[in-house]
């Protein structure tokens, strides 16, 4: 900021300089006496430039957008536009029954605590992350003039990790929205919470990066930025520099820890990422309008295009979504699609990987239109497809892969060079598990070998086909991760 500063005073000391009459003064020609006979000859006047308009004086024009300076104290600040948000923020604690031995008290204990921020000050709407009130069965919001309320969940999105409560209260403040699409990388940002039991507390960083994907969501397009955040900011607004809402923080990477308020062993090391309103706003309609979010699908299993599968494919890029698996009938199918497309736009949006897709997808009301860009043995080609409603399925198979449960599973590939000492590998292995799904709740991960379903093997796609046809209700999957066996719960 202080070079910008400079620049413009060098600009305006430029300015001023360059202005009539600002230089060295001329001496004006005596003018001759009387008396003075007039020469013979008067030498031709040597030709000048005309001199341009004289621009105004500096101190007349106003900045259309003047720098946040505030005159009476001397300073730069951005508490003009910020205050008038931070009463709209406020801190959620969660209570319930505690995860440990008991005591024989019914009354809920707190169990996490977290931020959030008002968004309808007339309704008492409050938008805070799922993993907040997870598990809650009580829960409380800290006004900063000292109130406190109890609050009404009234629905919760786990794949894009939102939460909507709810407030009976007058004189509430709400923040202003604006729409996450306009942001550019290098904006100024401010998140503001109640991180590791402090009051309320603002930091500012800057937008590190947009549409970042792959942690392990279904919908995702986060909001990526260095402001200082850390365990109790979940939930808390991610604003502009006029107060504004862009997003709301929900997660941090950092060397050891969890999503923010699901582990204490990290710190912020500049990393954090925040759901944009662009997807926040969608899903806190359909939560406020249906107590939950409806969603579509477009029948394709999705993978992201690499540095490695960009080679394989002969591609000179390396941002792009696969299509991995077109189920028969589906609005893929429909549209054209085929296994190794690779999708690189989808509703004129550019496509990174495969969550870009799962973002479009995600906030796409069933009926929806979207227009694709994508490649076919190096040639682009373009299609529509129609956004289906989602029809409960306990398994849904396609021609090369199957999805069940909120996962998609795949048959493994084949080794190259086996070792001659080594059993033959067998069992499907678990391609991607959508966030907030049964199999994410229980653990089961990407990268997951599936051996058995209950009591049978399972060597192939079309043994797990019918094995989960087979065991209905809660089924046992019996899962090689790395050296290790485990088993797995699903479909409770």
């Amino acid at each position: 900021m202080s070079r910008s500063v400079f620049m413009a005073g060098s600009a305006v000391a430029l300015v001023l300089l360059t202005l009539p009459g600002a230089g060295l003064a001329q001496t004006p020609r005596p003018t001759p006496p009387a008396s003075t006979p007039a020469p013979a000859q008067t030498p031709p006047t040597p030709y000048r430039a005309p001199r341009p308009a004289a621009a105004p004086a500096p101190a007349s024009r106003t900045p259309q957008f003047p720098l946040p300076y505030d005159e009476r104290r001397g300073v730069f600040t951005f508490a003009i536009g910020l205050e008038r948000s931070l009463p709209a923020v406020v801190q959620v604690t969660t209570l319930g029954s505690s995860r440990g031995p008991t005591t024989g008290e019914n009354e809920p204990k707190p169990l996490q605590s977290g931020s959030g921020v008002i968004i309808d000050a007339r309704q008492g709407i409050i938008v805070t992350n799922n993993h907040v009130v997870d598990g809650g069965t009580k829960f409380t919001v800290d006004m900063t003039d000292g109130r406190l309320f109890d609050a009404t969940l009234v629905g919760v999105d786990k794949a894009t990790d939102v939460a909507v409560l709810k407030i009976e209260a007058p004189n509430l403040s709400q923040v202003e929205i604006v729409d996450s699409d306009t942001l550019r990388t290098g904006d100024l940002a401010f998140a503001v919470g109640y991180p590791l039991g402090l009051d309320q507390t603002l930091t500012m960083g800057v937008i590190s990066g947009l549409g970042r994907s792959g942690l392990g969501d279904a919908v995702e397009d986060y909001i990526q930025t260095d402001a200082a955040v850390n365990s109790g900011n979940s939930g808390g607004p991610l604003l502009d520099s006029r107060g504004r809402l862009i997003g709301i923080n929900t997660s941090i990477l950092s060397g050891g820890s969890d999503p923010l308020g699901m582990g204490a062993t990290g710190g912020n090391d500049g990393i954090a990422f925040a759901v944009p309103t662009r997807i926040l706003m969608f899903v806190v309609g359909q939560i406020r309008e249906h107590g939950e979010v409806t969603r579509g699908k477009i029948g394709a299993v999705m993978g992201s295009l690499t540095a490695t599968r960009a080679r394989a494919f002969g591609l000179g890029i390396v941002r792009g979504a696969v299509v991995e698996d077109v189920t028969p009938g589906s609005p893929a199918e429909a549209a054209g699609l085929q296994k190794n497309d690779i999708i690189t736009r989808i509703q004129n949006r550019p496509v990174a990987n495969a969550g870009s897709v799962q973002a479009t997808i995600g906030i796409a009301p069933p009926g929806t239109r979207l227009p694709i860009v994508y490649l076919r043995d190096n040639h682009e080609h373009t299609t529509a497809l129609t956004v289906a409603t989602v029809e409960p399925v306990r398994v849904a198979v396609g021609k090369t892969a199957i999805e069940a449960f909120g996962a998609q599973f795949q048959a493994l590939a084949p080794v190259e060079t086996p070792k001659d000492d080594a059993a033959p590998q067998t069992g499907v292995l678990v391609v991607s598990v959508q966030g907030g799904s049964d199999a994410a709740q229980h653990k089961l991960a990407a990268g997951d070998i599936v051996t058995k379903v209950g009591e049978r093997d399972v060597t192939d796609l079309a043994g797990l086909a019918a094995a989960l046809e087979a065991d209905q209700g809660m089924t046992t999957l019996t899962v090689k991760r790395g050296e290790e066996t485990v088993e797995i719960n699903v479909g409770e």
